[in-house]
């Protein structure tokens, strides 16, 4: 069996697939390792499936708002039917349909747990591999659980059983208001679970723009949702009529199960790091060409580097990881890195952002103005996400005329944040953008609105 390759990337996640597909379409001799499932956590327990979960209630909505297809749809979600699609879509969590991508690429798949063993060698489960060019880590992260009293104990679901569990539970309690809390409470609440979302800031979403945060709160509380923000938790225990949380104020609520979504961190415990001279259990600090600092050899991608935890950051590092290990000049756009990045949150309704909120921009000291317009607002709109509650906003810097943000909240709009990534990072002139024209009667006249609401 060979034991020297090329490149050899750890973790079979998205970003060590593109990277380990880009480098084995240039010819060269590639090897990905993977312990687990071949695909990675957004695949299996991340964004797959928990869009599954959110999609059918979302469709139902839709027709709901749509005279004429409103009489017919008036029944109920069919529970077991959502839980098999999603089966379906993680393919009952094996990664078999995940080997022919592989292959198509020419990337040799070693399976087993792998670690650093030193310069340019990996060990899998005790068999040694050396990289003639280059090590790519590309391992991801795990779920975080705060040092609450208590809550490691209680044994909790994190987004693995939040995403894949079969039963429903009567009572959730959701620790946390993020992206993983609002999206998963909505999700089972959709199947019949009574949800409570706690979160410690004053408000959920808390890094999204505050009109972003203010309809999602609604529109839980409206679909039955408890949203207990500003609340935080202080203890958790299990007990036999299940989880127990007791908040700052000594209240006390009770769940059937408690799901935690507070967080990552990075999965490099065990990757042998101090091989190498680095400190196991942290996120390794890449450079913008996703070198690790003081080797030249070993290049971190994805979640692993901790830049940004997005699955489509992670694939877009890895493309460049692979570009600079082909011997490409090629780095990391800082228009497109960080908390810049774009963002969609799958709730009803959607939120998706890309390039700074109006907070963020003012705090990084730019000359900004906010332009906003009802999301359902233009003639487009009479047919899709017709009277559904929705912003949209962007983020003008005055002094240069060009967008550095852009946060649409409303029905169905995830699809509309690639034309604001190229605006924004392509830093296209206002006057410049006025020229896109819009087709009629489409949704996407939101940006002749916005553009004229601004006074072009």
């Amino acid at each position: 069996m060979t034991t020297e390759f090329d490149v050899i990337v750890i973790g079979a996640g998205p970003a060590g697939e593109v990277c380990a597909g880009r480098l084995g379409d240039h010819g060269l001799s590639v090897a990905i390792v993977e312990g687990r499932l071949v695909g990675g956590e957004c695949s299996f327990y991340g964004c797959m499936p928990s869009k599954a979960l959110l999609r059918p209630e979302q469709a139902l909505a839709e027709a709901r708002r749509v005279p004429g297809a409103a009489e017919a749809a008036r029944g109920e979600l069919d529970v077991q039917a959502v839980l098999a699609r999603r089966d379906e879509v993680v393919g009952n969590l094996d990664d078999a349909h995940e080997l022919p991508w592989l292959e198509q690429h020419r990337v040799t798949l070693l399976r087993g747990h792998g670690k650093l063993a030193g310069e340019r060698t990996v060990d899998v489960d005790g068999m040694t591999y050396t990289a003639r060019r280059a090590v790519v880590v590309a391992t991801g992260s795990e779920p975080a659980i705060p040092p609450i009293p208590g809550l490691a104990d209680a044994h909790g679901w994190t987004n693995r059983e939040g995403t894949t569990s079969r039963d429903i539970p009567e009572r959730l309690l959701v620790l946390g208001g993020g992206v993983v809390g609002v999206e998963l409470g909505q999700a089972w609440s959709t199947l019949g679970s009574r949800a409570t979302i706690v979160e410690a800031a004053p408000r959920i979403l808390a890094r999204e723009e505050e009109f972003a945060a203010t309809l999602v709160h609604e529109a839980l509380v409206d679909r039955g949702v408890e949203v207990r923000a500003g609340s935080a938790a202080t203890q958790v225990e299990r007990n036999g009529d299940g989880v127990t949380l007791t908040l700052e104020s000594g209240e006390q609520l009770t769940g059937d199960e408690i799901l935690v979504g507070v967080g990552r961190r990075p999965w490099t415990g065990d990757l042998g790091l101090e091989t190498v001279g680095l400190a196991p259990g942290r996120y390794l600090s890449a450079d913008d060409r996703l070198r690790v600092a003081g080797h030249d050899w070993l290049f971190a991608v994805g979640d692993a580097n901790g830049r940004v935890l997005l699955t489509h950051m992670g694939k877009y590092q890895g493309r460049i990881a692979a570009d600079v290990i082909l011997g490409e000049d090629a780095r990391i756009d800082p228009l497109s890195d960080g908390a810049l990045s774009p963002r969609v949150i799958f709730t009803e309704p959607q939120v998706a952002a890309v390039g700074h909120t109006l907070a963020s921009a003012q705090e990084a000291g730019l000359e900004v103005r906010a332009v906003d317009y009802e999301t359902s607002g233009t003639a487009g709109g009479s047919f899709y996400g017709r009277g559904a509650p929705g912003t949209s906003r962007l983020v003008v810097d005055e002094q240069r005329r060009v967008l550095v943000g852009a946060t649409f909240c409303g029905a169905e709009i995830s699809e509309w944040l690639h034309a604001a990534t190229i605006a924004v990072v392509g830093e296209v002139p206002l006057e410049r953008l006025w020229h896109a024209v819009a087709p009629f009667p489409t949704r996407s006249e939101i940006w002749l609105r916005l553009l004229e609401t601004y006074g072009l």
